[in-house]
């Protein structure tokens, strides 16, 4: 899967898509897709990062306790 890097606008490819959707990681190994040189994987936080569109990432995917004021209500 490719996103961007909010920061430098490179793209990058995700290299473990569990670690993207697990909301208890912070961190994602990508690989930046710019340049003529393939570069190595690296760690990222995920709050880095978004979809290439510029949309930021489902907060399911950021946010361990995404459905906690759900659960209080009931």
């Amino acid at each position: 899967m490719l996103l961007k890097d909010s920061s430098s606008g490179h793209l990058v490819e995700v290299m473990n898509l569990v670690e993207l959707l697990n909301p208890f990681e912070a961190r994602t190994q990508v690989q930046f897709q710019y340049g003529e040189e393939a570069h190595q994987p690296e760690y990222v936080r995920k709050d880095h990062l978004c979809f290439p569109s510029g949309e930021a990432l489902p907060r399911c995917w950021l946010d361990s306790h995404y459905r906690d004021p759900e659960l209080r209500r009931h």
